[in-house]
């Protein structure tokens, strides 16, 4: 990938979270960040309703799928069947820690057996019309985050893969929920920039941690291929997406989250028509004023109306009319 490409800057799968109308709102905000999906699992994706797992808006474009599994024929035969709905990468989730992806022998407790990730990201190759990426912890439990790391890299990438998004801290698998995962494994960003330093033909990304588009300049300075934000993207989007576009790829001006607020209507109210209730696309723009006044009352007439039977674009307009245009 140039180094203009959409991984500079990714927001995170999450989730609960990351669904196709946090991705709308996400791709109002930002034309350029590469999006990805809530993961879906190779068994879901092979017997479940496919059009409700894989369907998406074309404007969400570029946006990426990722797939949790442990089984290769099952991950080659969903990313075969994913690859009719054109998305622009598969990813393989190596990083969740979830007792409920514990139990399904996937997430980061691969991270313990890399030669099944490779014969995984091999069938899901082969399958795929685009790219295959991996996103992975440093390590889990008692691993010594600075020898397993590279060796799971050097495993994975002879299969294929040339893209990874590291995060930044180990998993724990017992004694730690995925929230705690997340906040209480310390942050060992120089373990991931000395991996570019040791990989450098590998597009590696840095997660974990990052708060802002400073932030991610930052990385990028020091010589990271892009920089994946999570939860920041989602609790103040507009700290790590409203610049992002003339910051990173030249294009436009900063966002303004009053125009961000205006270029969603048509999408809401074509929900809204389709028999969509409003929540299900404020829920994700909670933090679109974060930080400017009127911003509690913006999120207060949301949080309280948006779930009621008929509230439409008249109570989104209210909740607007409660944030100043004064910078």
């Amino acid at each position: 990938m140039d180094d203009k490409s959409p991984a500079l800057l990714s927001v995170a799968p999450m989730m609960d979270w990351t669904d196709r109308h946090c991705r709308m709102f996400h791709r109002t905000i930002s034309r350029q960040a590469l999006l990805y999906t809530e993961m879906v699992t190779a068994p879901a994706v092979i017997h479940g309703k496919r059009a409700q797992l894989l369907d998406y808006s074309p404007e969400e474009h570029p946006v990426a799928l990722q797939l949790g599994g442990s089984d290769p024929a099952e991950l080659g035969e969903a990313t075969r069947i994913a690859a009719d709905w054109g998305y622009d990468e598969i990813n393989l989730n190596v990083g969740c820690p979830s007792d409920r992806v514990q139990s399904g022998a996937f997430g980061a407790v691969l991270m313990k057996t890399p030669d099944l990730v490779a014969r995984c990201v091999e069938q899901m190759i082969k399958a795929s019309p685009v790219e295959v990426t991996v996103k992975c912890r440093i390590a889990v439990d008692d691993q010594i985050a600075a020898e397993v790391l590279p060796a799971f890299l050097r495993t994975v990438s002879a299969a294929g893969v040339t893209r990874f998004t590291l995060h930044a801290r180990k998993a724990w698998l017992q004694g730690l929920s995925p929230k705690e995962n997340r906040e209480i494994p310390p942050l060992d960003y120089p373990l991931v920039h000395a991996m570019k330093q040791e990989f450098p033909h590998l597009h590696l990304s840095l997660n974990g941690g990052v708060a802002n588009l400073a932030q991610v300049q930052e990385h990028l300075a020091a010589g990271m291929d892009g920089v994946m934000v999570g939860r920041a993207a989602y609790g103040e989007p507009m700290a790590v997406l409203g610049g992002a576009d003339a910051a990173l790829w030249g294009q436009g001006a900063p966002r303004s989250p009053f125009d961000v607020a205006e270029e969603m209507k048509p999408y809401i109210a074509d929900h809204l028509a389709r028999g969509g209730r409003l929540h299900q696309i404020t829920r994700h723009m909670l933090g679109l004023f974060h930080g400017r006044p009127g911003a509690r009352g913006w999120r207060r007439v949301l949080s309280e109306g948006a779930t009621r039977d008929g509230a439409g674009l008249a109570l989104y307009d209210l909740a607007l009319a409660e944030v100043t245009r004064a910078p």
